[in-house]
């Protein structure tokens, strides 16, 4: 009787796949950073500067509000990079796709929407 021994690890290949993935993902990732940074060095070109001094603190609060917006989803950008890297060095440690709860290969289908991952479905449903 021949049993079945289940993949522990993704080959090289496959690793290589997820490389690129993760590689164009971040080349994107670094772009939006790069545009969301660069939003927030420019002022405000809105050309509001001949309007009456009734609405300057509005205009001062909506643009502190979007600031304060821009800076969020910088920081959220930052992290998804930082996840990113990180999943690249499991590549390399070739630990990538192995889910960190339950040690079993997370699928390729999730791992090609969420390549940062480091949980399967089941661990995720679990938390």
């Amino acid at each position: 009787m021949k049993t079945e021994n289940p993949k522990t690890r993704y080959s090289d290949s496959e690793l290589q796949e997820f490389k690129q993935l993760l590689l164009d993902k971040l080349k994107g990732a670094k772009e939006e950073l790069n545009n969301l940074a660069s939003s927030l060095s420019s002022p405000n070109s809105n050309g509001t500067d001949d309007t009456a001094g009734t609405y300057k603190t509005l205009e001062d609060g909506s643009a502190t509000l979007e600031k304060e917006q821009i800076n969020q989803l910088a920081a959220r950008q930052k992290k998804f990079i930082e996840q990113l890297e990180a999943a690249l060095v499991r590549i390399e440690n070739k630990t990538y796709g192995i889910c960190r709860e339950t040690g079993k290969l997370i699928p390729k289908e999730r791992l090609r929407v969420v390549p940062h991952t480091t949980l399967s479905m089941e661990a995720k449903l679990k938390q």
